[in-house]
C-alpha cells in the first residue's frame, strides 16, 4: 500500500466520521465539528490526488496545495461564523439542540 493510498482511504474515512457527526448529533457544536472533519478529510483526499499526479512522473503543480490553503482560510472563517450563529442561538432559545418537530426544544 502507497502512501498515496493510505492518504486517500484516510480521508476517505475522515469524510466518512464527519457525515456520520452531521448527521446523528443533534447537538449543534457537534453538527459544526462534524463538518470541520468532513472537510478535512477532502483536504487530505485533494492532497492525496495532487500527490499521486506527482508521483506519476508529472511536474509538481502549485494549485492544488494553493487550493488547499484557500480551502483551510475558508474552512476556518466559516467555523467562527458558524460558532458565532450557535452562541446568538444558544442565546434566543437557551439550549443548543435543534427543536423537536413540535417546536420544543
Amino acid at each position: 500500500m502507497s502512501v498515496g493510498m493510505l492518504a486517500g482511504l484516510g480521508g476517505a474515512a475522515l469524510i466518512g466520521l464527519g457525515l456520520y457527526g452531521l448527521l446523528t448529533h443533534p447537538h449543534l457544536l457537534r453538527k459544526i465539528i462534524g463538518f470541520n472533519v468532513m472537510g478535512s478529510g477532502v483536504f487530505l483526499l485533494f492532497g492525496a490526488i495532487a500527490r499521486r499526479g506527482a508521483a506519476a512522473g508529472l511536474g509538481a503543480d502549485p494549485v492544488p496545495q494553493a487550493l488547499v490553503i484557500t480551502g483551510v482560510v475558508v474552512a476556518f472563517s466559516a467555523t467562527a461564523l458558524a460558532v458565532s450563529l450557535l452562541l446568538r442561538v444558544v442565546r434566543e432559545t437557551g439550549s443548543p439542540f435543534f427543536p423537536d418537530e413540535d417546536g420544543a426544544a
